[in-house]
């Protein structure tokens, strides 16, 4: 093992070989894509494994992957031993949305992690405001949608339909995480109740393309906000009861439909 000095923030690296058996892949991160670890293999067995993961150490003596899940299991795959690893002060893993370059994280890869880190600091520090969250989870929003994914177990929630709503409405609470967690169920449970109004609606109008299910929600706040609106003044709540409310009023021409 040796150590340099990281240039900019001015920390400590270690970079070392670590056992594979020592390394844990922590529930934060996002599902692995069996597609990525095949042409990973096929790029290790050429040119070998030069592309270090990063890591950070635990209390119990086992190393957490921050960045290099695909890597790691296409190394053990490979029937590989030890990996190159970079070992990360611990607080660093808050950050793994951000450090995470592998493969770019979807929507609900997002959702997860900001669940994940929400929980987290729940138990740690229950009577910390949300909003100290803002640098570490890149949008309010990705909590809300979590508690829907993780906390309901619903994996298959159309999250991309309310994307571009959940922006303008949704924030970081200057509240304890504590009162935070009873918010964010809340919040979730509108959003539910809302799918269920807009796949009423899907069914109603015969569409095939799962895109145009974020096309209702889209034609939904339009009609109560205009096509151009770029702020509003109703709060989370007021919008998507406005929204629920005109969904079952939504209609395209086949000019509309096309758009998406």
């Amino acid at each position: 093992m040796f150590t340099l000095k990281e240039p900019l923030k001015g920390y400590e690296l270690k970079i070392t070989l670590l056992p594979v058996s020592d390394i844990r892949i922590p529930s934060i991160q996002r599902d692995l894509s069996e597609t990525l670890i095949k042409r990973l293999m096929a790029s290790i067995e050429k040119v070998g494994f030069v592309d270090p993961i990063l890591v950070v150490e635990t209390e119990e003596g086992f190393y957490e992957v921050i960045n290099g899940q695909h890597r790691l299991k296409a190394a053990e795959l490979l029937g590989i031993r030890e990996v190159p690893a970079i070992i990360l002060p611990e607080e660093s893993k808050d950050y793994i949305i951000a450090l995470n370059v592998e493969k770019a994280p979807n929507l609900k890869d997002k959702a997860h992690q900001a669940y994940e880190i929400f929980q987290k600091y729940l138990r740690e520090s229950p009577d910390m405001e949300e909003i100290e969250l803002e640098t570490k989870v890149e949008e309010p929003y990705f909590i809300t949608v979590g508690f829907i994914t993780d906390r309901f177990g619903e994996k298959r929630f159309p999250a991309y339909a309310f994307e571009k709503v959940l922006k303008k409405v949704d924030e970081f609470l200057t509240i304890p995480l504590e009162e935070a967690e009873r918010e964010r169920e809340s919040r979730a449970n509108l959003l539910r109740e809302v799918r269920e109004v807009m796949e009423e609606k899907y069914q109603e109008l015969g569409l095939t393309n799962a895109l145009q299910k974020e096309a209702i929600i889209t034609k939904a706040f339009q009609n109560v906000y205009g096509k151009r609106v770029r702020k509003i003044e109703d709060d989370f709540y007021t919008t998507f009861e406005k929204i629920k409310e005109a969904i079952p009023k939504v209609s395209f021409t086949e000019e509309e439909l096309e758009e998406f």
